[in-house]
């Protein structure tokens, strides 16, 4: 049976919501155990466990969040040259366009020698006040279909041997 690995982290449950679509849609495929850990709980065993991997982290101050770049930090030696080809892709949760987390995560798993296997998710919640950038995130029913979506495609592909 394969392994998909969602690594997430949030702070304001954005993040999380798309990464728990995610993971509901990839759970549709019966020969694919799916994984959500959080990034402070995931190690490189984890990474190594896995076949392949879904990245899900908020944009703090244009830039993957802190909690998701100490993950990066802390298992990219322990699997470098161990994980090379297999497959990836990302969910971002930002107040305004994400691209700088995505190209962040892009120059990461391209050092690992990942396969990205779809374009970053991006879910852009508008919030542009301190007020707003603390508060919980709701995501909408469409983003949250689009995760699903994601989060399916990755276990058909790891299933039917495709990625």
């Amino acid at each position: 049976m394969k392994t998909l690995l969602i690594v997430v982290h949030s702070r304001t449950g954005g993040t999380r919501r798309m990464a728990e679509a995610a993971r509901r849609g990839a759970a549709a495929e019966a020969e694919i155990r799916v994984r959500l850990l959080s990034a402070a709980a995931a190690r490189a065993g984890d990474v190594l466990a896995a076949d392949g991997y879904i990245f899900a982290t908020p944009e703090n101050l244009a830039a993957v969040a802190g909690q998701m770049k100490e993950f990066f930090d802390r298992t990219y030696y322990p699997v470098l040259d161990r994980i090379n080809g297999r497959p990836y892709a990302m969910l971002i949760c930002a107040g305004s366009d994400g691209e700088n987390a995505a190209r962040q995560i892009r120059r990461i798993a391209t050092g690992w020698r990942l396969r990205a296997v779809a374009d970053p998710l991006i879910v852009c919640t508008r919030a542009q006040t301190p007020e707003a950038i603390l508060a919980p995130k709701l995501i909408g029913a469409g983003d949250l279909g689009r995760c699903a979506d994601l989060g399916a495609a990755m276990a058909a592909g790891l299933a039917s041997g495709i990625f």
